[in-house]
């Protein structure tokens, strides 16, 4: 009983942490929000573990976010999810979970190995979105590592694309 609410608990704190956003913010011509930083926590393994055990839970999906915090798209696409047309999505239809990468196109990667445990071999830039069904099936495996332009992106596009990805059927 308490471990279930512990857990509730520990991903509640992380999608409170990533949560801070400034105001918004303008790059390249786009308007978004912008988290102030991009928070994870120590164990990114046990993280994803809980997420897929509380998906299972609920019959939800896996939103893992691998980006990191020096990262202008993954501290947008944080933001995004952080406001409150987003979250409310995410909480209905997914457990949520952030994952430090550091800086894998420069040889300075981290928690890679979490990458490829569900398949992407290869992380070319950051964010990647990897969508998994809660026995850690990958669900998007041609858009997962398209995220670097997020902050260029237009907040419906970005939504309809999450809806897509959250529908049981896909």
């Amino acid at each position: 009983m308490i471990k279930p609410i512990l857990s509730g608990l520990a991903a509640a704190l992380v999608l409170v942490g990533c949560a801070t956003v400034a105001d918004r913010v303008t790059h390249s011509g786009h308007d978004y929000p912008e988290a102030r930083s991009y928070a994870v926590s120590e164990d990114a393994v046990a993280d994803v573990d809980a997420a897929l055990a509380n998906a299972s839970a609920n019959n939800k999906r896996v939103l893992l976010v691998m980006g990191a915090n020096w990262c202008h798209d993954s501290r947008a696409l944080a933001g995004w999810l952080a406001a409150e047309r987003f979250a409310a999505l995410v909480d209905a239809e997914y457990e949520l979970v952030f994952v430090n990468v550091g800086m894998p196109q420069q040889d300075d990667g981290h928690n890679i190995a979490i990458a490829q445990r569900f398949g992407v071999d290869d992380l070319p830039g950051t964010p990647n979105l990897l969508v998994l069904t809660a026995e850690g099936e990958l669900v998007n495996a041609d858009t997962a590592t398209t995220w670097r332009d997020t902050a260029s992106r237009e907040e419906d596009a970005i939504y309809d694309e999450l809806a897509m990805l959250a529908d049981k059927a896909v």
